[in-house]
C-alpha cells in the first residue's frame, strides 16, 4: 500500500512541477532528477563538492526503488516534490505519533534548514474519547495545536461526516483535524523560530470502554493540508467512520511539508535584522534579478523579483516573465501589451485613449494632432510633440505605481474589508489612509520613528495630517492567517467607540503587507507594568481602577454594541496604559462576533492564550462570553498576586490560587503591597475573582455583574454588592444590595461561600 501511494504522489506532484520548472535548475555537471523528482540547487544528489549548499543533501535510491526514490538527509523521509519558489519540500512520513508523548522529527537535526510549516500542514487525530496536543518543545509554554474527538455511546456513524465539496471532513466525531498555530505571542514579543522537535500528548477522556475498544487504534499525525479531506481518509477510515483495522505503522504514509532556509549559526534571535545582510543576498542569491528574504533568526530564502521567475540560487537563474502570453489578475491589460524586461507596457489601441487596464476603458478619439498639424507651423508642433512626449513618460511611470498598488490591494483583501464593513455607510472610504499619508508620519518609516518590535510586526509612531498621533503597526510577515485577522481586527474596531478600547483611525492595502494606525498608547501594558524588570509598582487603588476600567469594555463589547464581540484574548499583554494609568482594551485579531439570539458558539480550533484560557472552552471548543469571564478572573488574581499566569504540568497559578484561599492562606500568595493598601476591599475581590474562575460556566457571573461590583467597590458613600446567585426579573441581570456601611468578608467565609462549589481536581491542556 505504502509504495502505491507513494508512486502516485510522486507521479503527479512530479509532472506539475516538470510543468513549470525553467531549463536551468541546477548547477553544471550536476544531477537535477532523481526518478520523476527534480532536483534544483541548493539541492543536490552527487557527492562532488558544489552540487549543493551545506544541509541541503539528498540520496537517490535506485538499487532498492523502482522508479528510483528521492531521500531526505540520512534516508528518513521520501521527498516527492521541491518547490523553490515557495521554499517547501513535500515528504512522506510513515510511522504514528500517537504513543503517549510521542515526537515529529522525521529524524532531521534540529539546527539544519528544515522546520515543519505552519500555514501549509494540518494537525489530525482519529479515533474515540481523545484529546492531542502538538507541542513545540523549545517553547515549553505555548500548545501549537490540539483537538478532541469523540465517539457516540451507540454504534451509529450516520451524520457524523461532512460531505460537502471544499469542507473539511472531520467535525469533531470519530475524527478531528485543525491548523497549526504560530508560536509567536504578540507584536511586543518575539516569536518562536520554526521547529523539527515537536512532542505530541494523548488523553483519553472516554466513559465507555466498550465502544472505544470497537475502534482498535487511535491515530494523531501531522499532514499536508487537504490531503486527509481528498485521499487520506480513504485509507485511515473503514465504511463506518472508524480506524480501518488493516492500517499498520509501515503503511501509514502521511504526506508532509517543510519550510527550507540557508541557516546563519550563532545569531541572537531577540537582535535579528528585518532585512539580509548585503553579504548574505551576494553569497547566497546568486541570480542577478533575486532578493533575499530573512526567516526570522533562523536563515535566508531567496526569490525572483517580480517580473522574473526561476531559481534564484544560481547565476542567471531568474528569466523574464512574458507577462502578455500569462496575464494574472495583477497584470490584466485590454489594450495592446508589450512584454519588457521585469515588466510589461499596455496601452490603448492607436486612435483610442483612456485606462487600458479596465474593460472598457480605452475610448476611440478624435484625430485632433492631425488638425493641429495642418494649422500650425513646423516649430510649435514639434514643442508640442516633446511635451506630449515628457507628459506620457510621467503617465506611464503612475501608471506603474498604479498597477502595483492595485496588486497589493487584492493581495490585502481590500475588496472583503469593504465588504465588512458595508453595513456602515462611508465607513471604509473613512478607514483606508492612502500610503503617502503613513510615509509623510512616519518620515518614510524611519528607524528612528520605531517604538515596539515584535515578532510579527514593528510599530512605529507618526503623526497624522490630521494631528492625531497614532501607532502605526506594520507586519513582517505575509501569511493568509495574518491577512485574515487584520481583516477582524478592523471590521470589530471600526464599530467600536469605548473609551476604555484602543481606537482604530485607519488601515492601508497599498503595501504588500498591512499597516493598521492606532492611537498611541504611551504607557506600555499592564504586563510591563506588573512584570517588567524596571517596572514601579502600581498602588491599590490603581489596580482596582483598571480592573474596572477592563470590565467596563468587556461588558460593553458583550452587551451594549449590536451584535455581542467575545473578545477571546484578555490578558494583561493586551491592556494598554495610558499617561494617567487609564487601561486601553487591545488586539482584536481573533475576537469573533455572537449572534444575538446564540448563548455561544463552536469554533474549529482553540484559540487563546496559555494561562489565561477557558478550561471548558479548550475542551469542548464551544466559547461563549463566560469564556471571556474566565480570563478576566486571572487577569484578576495577576492583579492581586504579580504572579505570570502560566501551566507547569498539573499546578498553575490559578489552581495553586483557590487551594491557598480554601487553606486560609491567602496572604502566603498576595503581593503584599495589595495587602498593605487594600484592607477589606481586597477580600471582596478574591471573593469575586473565585466566582469568575469555577470550573462550571454556569456558575460564573456575566461581566455586567464583574462591572457593577467592582463599580461597588469605588463608591464614596458605603458599597455596591452584586448578588450573583440572583436574577432580577425586569432586566435579567442583577440584584443589587446597598450597604450602608464598610463590610469585611473573612477568609472563612470566602472559603465557605464559594470555594466548596469549585472543582479543579480534573486537570486541564491550554492552547494558545
Amino acid at each position: 500500500m505504502l509504495t502505491w501511494l507513494v508512486f502516485i504522489a510522486s507521479a503527479l506532484l512530479a509532472a506539475a512541477a516538470a510543468a513549470a520548472t525553467p531549463t536551468t535548475i541546477g548547477l553544471p555537471n550536476c544531477t537535477t532528477t532523481c526518478g520523476n523528482v527534480s532536483v534544483p540547487y541548493p539541492f543536490g544528489i552527487d557527492p562532488a563538492a558544489g552540487c549543493y549548499m551545506p544541509g541541503f543533501n539528498l540520496t537517490c535510491d535506485a538499487t532498492t526503488s523502482n522508479p528510483p526514490r528521492l531521500l531526505l538527509g540520512d534516508g528518513t523521509l521520501q521527498v516527492v516534490d521541491i518547490s523553490v519558489k515557495n521554499s517547501t519540500v513535500r515528504v512522506i512520513r510513515t510511522g504514528d505519533m500517537a504513543g503517549g508523548r510521542g515526537t515529529f522529527g522525521g529524524g532531521l537535526r534540529h539546527e539544519g534548514p528544515y522546520t515543519l510549516s505552519i500555514s501549509k500542514n494540518e494537525f489530525i487525530v482519529t479515533g474515540c474519547n481523545a484529546m492531542a496536543t502538538l507541542q513545540e518543545r523549545n517553547v515549553s509554554s505555548i500548545i501549537m495545536s490540539g483537538c478532541a474527538s469523540f465517539c457516540a455511546d451507540t454504534n451509529t456513524s450516520n451524520g457524523f461526516f461532512n460531505g460537502d465539496p471544499g469542507e473539511k471532513y472531520c467535525q469533531g466525531m470519530r475524527c478531528c483535524q485543525v491548523p497549526i498555530d504560530s508560536p509567536g505571542d504578540d507584536d511586543y514579543g518575539t516569536a518562536a523560530p520554526g521547529s523539527l522537535d515537536y512532542s505530541v500528548e494523548l488523553t483519553w477522556f472516554g466513559r465507555n470502554r466498550t465502544l472505544d475498544e470497537l475502534w482498535q487504534r487511535t491515530h494523531v499525525f501531522v499532514a499536508a493540508q487537504g490531503w486527509f479531506d481528498e485521499v487520506g481518509h480513504w485509507v485511515w477510515m473503514d465504511d463506518e467512520g472508524g480506524p480501518a483495522p488493516q492500517v499498520k505503522d509501515a503503511d501509514m504514509a502521511v504526506p508532509v511539508v517543510l519550510d527550507f532556509q540557508v541557516v546563519r549559526p550563532g545569531v541572537n534571535c531577540s537582535l535579528y535584522p528585518s532585512e539580509c545582510p548585503v553579504e548574505a543576498s551576494r553569497s547566497i542569491c546568486k541570480s542577478s534579478h533575486s532578493e533575499c528574504t530573512t526567516v526570522r533568526c533562523r536563515g535566508y530564502t531567496c526569490n525572483c523579483t517580480m517580473g522574473y521567475e526561476g531559481n534564484a540560487y544560481i547565476a542567471d537563474g531568474c528569466q523574464d516573465v512574458n507577462e502578455c502570453n500569462s496575464q494574472g489578475q495583477d497584470t490584466l491589460c485590454f489594450g495592446d501589451c508589450t512584454n519588457t524586461e521585469g515588466s510589461f507596457d499596455c496601452r490603448c489601441p492607436q486612435g483610442s485613449h483612456g485606462d487600458p487596464m479596465i474593460p472598457g476603458g480605452c475610448i476611440k478619439s478624435v484625430n485632433i494632432g492631425l488638425i493641429i498639424g495642418l494649422s500650425v507651423a513646423i516649430g510649435p508642433g514639434f514643442l508640442l510633440t516633446v511635451f506630449g512626449t515628457i507628459l506620457i513618460n510621467r503617465k506611464l511611470k503612475h501608471s506603474r505605481v498604479k498597477r502595483l498598488k492595485r496588486r497589493f490591494f487584492i493581495q490585502n483583501r481590500g475588496q472583503l474589508l469593504q465588504q465588512l464593513v458595508a453595513h456602515r455607510t462611508g465607513i471604509a472610504e473613512k478607514m483606508i489612509i492612502p500610503l503617502e499619508e503613513l510615509e509623510k508620519a512616519t518620515n518614510n518609516f524611519n528607524r528612528t520613528r520605531q517604538v515596539g518590535v515584535g515578532g510579527h510586526g514593528i510599530v512605529y509612531k507618526g503623526i497624522l495630517s490630521d494631528l492625531h498621533v497614532v501607532a502605526i503597526k506594520r507586519s513582517k510577515i505575509v501569511l493568509q492567517r495574518e491577512i485574515d485577522e487584520f481583516i477582524n481586527e478592523v471590521a470589530i474596531l471600526s464599530q467600536i467607540n469605548h473609551k476604555n478600547v484602543v481606537k482604530l483611525y485607519g488601515c492601508c492595502l497599498e503595501t504588500e503587507v498591512p499597516l493598521l494606525a492606532y492611537e498611541f498608547i504611551s504607557n506600555g501594558t499592564l504586563s510591563d507594568h506588573l512584570h517588567g524588570e524596571s517596572s514601579r509598582s502600581i498602588p491599590w487603588k490603581d489596580r482596582l481602577r483598571i480592573a474596572s476600567e477592563v470590565g467596563k469594555a468587556i461588558s460593553y463589547l458583550h452587551s451594549a454594541v449590536l451584535i455581542p464581540i467575545l473578545h477571546r484574548d484578555i490578558k494583561s499583554s493586551n491592556i494598554l496604559l495610558d499617561d494617567a494609568l487609564t487601561a486601553k482594551v487591545s488586539d482584536f485579531g481573533t475576537s469573533r462576533y455572537i449572534p444575538m439570539d446564540h448563548t455561544g458558539i463552536t469554533t474549529t480550533a482553540v484559540q487563546g492564550t496559555r494561562g489565561y484560557l477557558d478550561p471548558m472552552y479548550c475542551y469542548t471548543g464551544r466559547l461563549s462570553e463566560k469564556s471571556d469571564v474566565y480570563s478576566f478572573g486571572v487577569l484578576l488574581i495577576e492583579m492581586l498576586t504579580r504572579k505570570i499566569p502560566n501551566m507547569c504540568e498539573n499546578e498553575g497559578l490559578v489552581s495553586k490560587f483557590v487551594e491557598l484561599i480554601s487553606e486560609g492562606k491567602m496572604l502566603q500568595i498576595l503581593d503584599p503591597q495589595v495587602v498593605k493598601e487594600g484592607g477589606g476591599e481586597v477580600e471582596e475581590v478574591v471573593a469575586l475573582t473565585v466566582t469568575c474562575i469555577k470550573l462550571r460556566e454556569e456558575e460564573r457571573p456575566t461581566m455586567r455583574q464583574v462591572e457593577m461590583t467592582l463599580e461597588g467597590l469605588q463608591a464614596t458613600n458605603g458599597r455596591i454588592m452584586v448578588d450573583l446567585g440572583e436574577k432580577n426579573s425586569a432586566d435579567h441581570y442583577v440584584t443589587m444590595s446597598y450597604l450602608a456601611t464598610r463590610r469585611s468578608t473573612s477568609l472563612q467565609d470566602v472559603r465557605q461561600r464559594y470555594c466548596p462549589q469549585v472543582d479543579f481536581s480534573t486537570p486541564v491542556r491550554y492552547t494558545s
